[in-house]
């Protein structure tokens, strides 16, 4: 799981640099999704089957006992639910978003990925 998504988080930058910024939000979404639940899977052999990143990030900092994801949430709370709206609107809607979304996007799926490999060492 964590190669596919850090996979996808290079598919993200790939995106950026094609234009392609819908994808840019999807793919990140993607990344820190399977990122998540590989932390879980990691520490409690299981990991629970939901697509919301939010819900996942709080059962993440509540079993890692993470003050720092806990920060990223409430710093970039706006962020990820967007995140969650990207990945139900590239099924349903079309929706398009600009490169000043996708390069803040970029940002916190870099931060995102910057705290999940702390966790790792705990």
């Amino acid at each position: 799981m964590k190669r596919r998504a850090l996979s996808f988080f290079k598919d993200a930058k790939s995106d950026y640099e094609r234009g392609d910024y819908d994808l840019v939000l999807f793919h990140v979404e993607q990344s820190i999704q399977l990122y998540l639940k590989y932390l879980l899977y990691k520490k409690i052999g299981d990991y629970p089957k939901v697509h919301s990143i939010v819900r996942l990030l709080k059962d993440v900092a509540r079993i890692y006992d993470s003050k720092e994801l806990d920060d990223f949430l409430n710093r970039n709370l706006e962020a990820i639910y967007l995140l969650e709206e990207a990945y139900i609107s590239s099924r349903y809607l079309p929706r398009e978003y600009d490169k000043e979304i996708a390069t803040r996007i970029l940002k916190v799926g870099e931060k995102a990925i910057e705290v999940f490999m702390c966790l790792e060492s705990i």
